[in-house]
């Protein structure tokens, strides 16, 4: 029982806290000047993968690098099936209105980078050295286009469009949201980790099958958040958006930075299963990308049946 607990109030805090390291860093940058579009490509893509990044990190250091693997691949694959699923089961996501074939192209280029290291053996400093300049690059490529199409990118002009920006948050208040970031993140990472270990070995269920399920629904709550209100608010471009950017940041900037930290071995069952249907979920996008289909309930009950489905053959 006290696993649960932990497990339950470690994912709280990382909630929590990682919420409040968005808005403090993201006020505090704006507050110095730094351009919105800049805020929006860097601080808030890190903020909100800080719970993965973190629980990937302490995963390494206690010793249970499957976790770590397996939270990435498990994520990649909800932010697609469920991410998508749950929301369209609430409102038509119009996609057929977004253009996101490049940032889409991107996604799948990084996917397979990954794959290849993975495939490869063991995931060393050297595959995050690879993965990290690989996800510089597309960053850079991600400004230069941005200021091209300044006229049009006009979301990305305007502070109030940045996800946790607040002009009437003053200097005080945003000192507090990064102190209860920066204190909340690693304290949730070693309580999430150490109850869903503790619950594997219970169970004699492997900690890469704990990061694919528990660890990683967990860790996708602030997408699956945004991605509701996003489709609530007839946003599409946001809702796509922002499950094209989780899963290119998760495999580039999270496996990047894991893998300088220690060695992360690749379980055969995730090689032979897992980091497939993770490719799967990726070219099910292709429809609502490339064809212009908007995601209807229809499609939000596919997806959402296809992850259930998923979730007990990793299970079983």
């Amino acid at each position: 029982m006290q696993d649960w607990i932990y497990t339950g109030l470690g994912l709280v805090l990382l909630l929590l806290a990682g919420d409040s390291l968005v808005k403090g860093a993201v006020n505090m940058s704006l507050r110095l000047g730094v351009p919105a579009l800049i805020v929006s490509l860097t601080i808030v893509a890190f903020g909100t993968s800080a719970p993965e990044l973190l629980i990937s990190i302490q995963a390494i250091w206690d010793g249970v690098p499957g976790l770590a693997l397996g939270n990435v691949v498990g994520s990649n694959t909800a932010n697609v099936l469920l991410v998508l699923g749950v929301p369209a089961l609430m409102a038509t996501m119009h996609t057929s209105e977004c253009d996101t074939r490049n940032s889409y192209l991107q996604m799948m280029a990084a996917t397979a980078l990954f794959m290849v290291l993975c495939f490869l053996g063991p995931l060393t400093w050297i595959s995050g050295v690879i993965l990290l300049t690989a996800l510089a690059a597309m960053l850079i490529w991600a400004f230069v286009q941005a200021q091209s199409h300044r006229a049009t990118a006009v979301a990305a002009e305007d502070d109030e469009d940045v996800e946790g920006a607040d002009p009437n948050l003053g200097w005080p208040k945003i000192s507090v949201f990064l102190v209860l970031g920066l204190i909340g993140l690693p304290l949730g990472a070693n309580l999430l980790v150490e109850g869903a270990t503790n619950i594997a070995r219970d169970f004699g269920i492997s900690e890469t099958v704990i990061g694919l399920t528990l660890v990683a629904i967990g860790t996708s709550l602030p997408e699956l958040a945004t991605t509701v209100m996003a489709a609530l608010r007839r946003q599409a471009d946001v809702a796509l958006g922002n499950v094209i950017g989780s899963n290119m940041f998760n495999l580039l900037g999270i496996m990047g930075v894991a893998s300088l930290v220690g060695t992360i071995p690749v379980a055969t069952e995730i090689l032979r299963f897992d980091i497939w249907i993770m490719l799967g979920a990726s070219l099910i996008l292709i429809p609502f990308v490339y064809l212009r289909k908007d995601i209807n309930r229809i499609w939000g009950i596919a997806l959402s049946a296809v992850y259930v489905a998923y979730l007990f053959l990793v299970l079983t």
